[in-house]
């Protein structure tokens, strides 16, 4: 049973769902701010969050966790140093 198992299914496949939350992800740290819908801004929160406290730790392992979300160095590096 599924019980209080929340989450923001969006209409997709789970793939389709990963990669949405993932290209949100890296569009809100390349620009800063995104504009998009209220489900999907709720839906990705949790994901930037988690960066942004995997930044703060600033460990190898918090940069590799961070570059398979974000798959490119550059942002893992932006992320790390400026945000």
């Amino acid at each position: 049973m599924r019980h209080k198992k929340q989450r923001y299914q969006l209409n997709r496949f789970s793939s389709w769902r990963k990669s949405t939350i993932y290209s949100l992800a890296r569009n809100l740290i390349i620009y800063q701010s995104i504009k998009t819908t209220l489900h999907k801004a709720k839906a990705v929160r949790p994901q930037v969050e988690k960066l942004i406290s995997l930044a703060k730790e600033n460990s190898l392992a918090a940069k590799r966790q961070a570059a398979k979300i974000l798959n490119d160095h550059k942002l893992v590096s932006l992320l790390f140093t400026d945000i």
